[in-house]
């Protein structure tokens, strides 16, 4: 496992490693000039999946990688301070330490640990000695309909907390009624409020009824200085999917040619298998390059997806695939 090029244990903010995205004034000629191709999209992302094959100590290698940039998540109504404190210990061990070693990997973790706001004190504690940044899901998340100041002020709590990472919820009907100025407002202010707090800008992409929404939504909340832009809560029927994750990345990538600067991207919901983890990997390495494989560009809003990646790689060590309680969240 030492061939690897990068470290993924490599966890850090954006500001570390790259100038973080400030924004840049409204330009609704741009906008506008976005367009997307459904049938052209659709036909490239089913192609995904069979274009790259990883085996053996690679795919071994690139599962590894893919631990350390998942956000292990937990937004439960019934979430508890000890559900939360099994699910940090999971994050600093998120393999059995033994196979960790065989791997040539001790010393991996998740890139985050997200929960809602009346977790995230107890996740600070909990991770405290590690470089495991918290993320709290913030501004009436998961519907985001909440009176704005209210919204504002919980980013502002969350990041008293502890918090070094917002993930917020955008106003879905500036997206459906080509409010583009009220949306980037929003966003700016949200990004304002978070200060040195890295913010996630989730899109809810199953609610905006196009690719082309996706699209622009996504380019105005990176114009307003979305540090990432994510695909979903978890919470809609539609989650991420390889179309929308598509049009997100390559909006990213006019994004940095036309700025210079990067935007992170986190796609969330559905995503429970190891296999699916690779597509995704691939797909942001053909289609931004090898910056975006670091856990400052790129996150998996994720839980179950550890289960299974751990379930693989103990195959890789012993040859027979393993139960699925062996390999618990806590």
């Amino acid at each position: 496992m030492q061939t690897m090029t990068d470290n993924p244990m490599r966890t850090q903010l954006p500001q570390v490693a790259h100038a973080r995205n400030p924004g840049m004034a409204l330009d609704l000629d741009w906008v506008a000039a976005v367009q997307a191709n459904t049938s052209a999209i659709e036909r490239r992302a089913a192609s995904l999946p069979g274009r790259r094959s990883v085996k053996k100590e690679f795919q071994a290698a690139w599962l590894l990688k893919a631990i350390s940039l998942i956000d292990l998540t937990t937004l439960s109504g019934d979430d508890t301070v000890g559900r939360v404190q099994r699910l940090c210990a999971k994050a600093r061990q998120p393999v059995r330490a033994e196979m960790l070693e065989a791997l040539g990997m001790p010393g991996l973790t998740t890139g985050a640990v997200c929960v809602y706001h009346e977790m995230v004190e107890t996740a600070v504690r909990a991770l405290e000695g590690t470089n495991i940044p918290v993320a709290a899901v913030s501004t009436g998340f998961p519907a985001g309909l909440s009176p704005f100041h209210l919204r504002i002020a919980e980013i502002g709590e969350s990041v008293k907390a502890g918090a070094r990472e917002i993930d917020i919820v955008i106003s879905r009907r500036h997206a459906l009624t080509g409010n583009w100025q009220a949306l980037y407002g929003e966003m700016a202010e949200m990004r304002a409020a978070c200060g040195e707090a890295h913010v996630k800008a989730i899109l809810a992409t199953g609610e905006l009824g196009s690719l082309r929404n996706v699209a622009r939504a996504s380019l105005v909340c990176m114009m307003a200085g979305a540090d990432f832009i994510k695909t979903s809560t978890g919470k809609e029927s539609v989650n991420a999917t390889l179309p929308v994750s598509l049009v997100m990345i390559r909006a990213i990538r006019e994004y940095e040619a036309r700025t210079g600067f990067k935007v992170g991207y986190k796609p969330a919901g559905g995503i429970a298998k190891a296999k699916d983890a690779l597509v995704y990997l691939s797909l942001m390495k053909d289609e931004l390059g090898h910056p975006w494989l670091q856990p400052d560009l790129f996150r998996f809003g994720a839980s179950s997806l550890l289960g299974d990646i751990e379930r693989q790689l103990e195959h890789h060590l012993t040859g027979r695939y393993s139960a699925g309680y062996r390999h618990a969240m806590g």
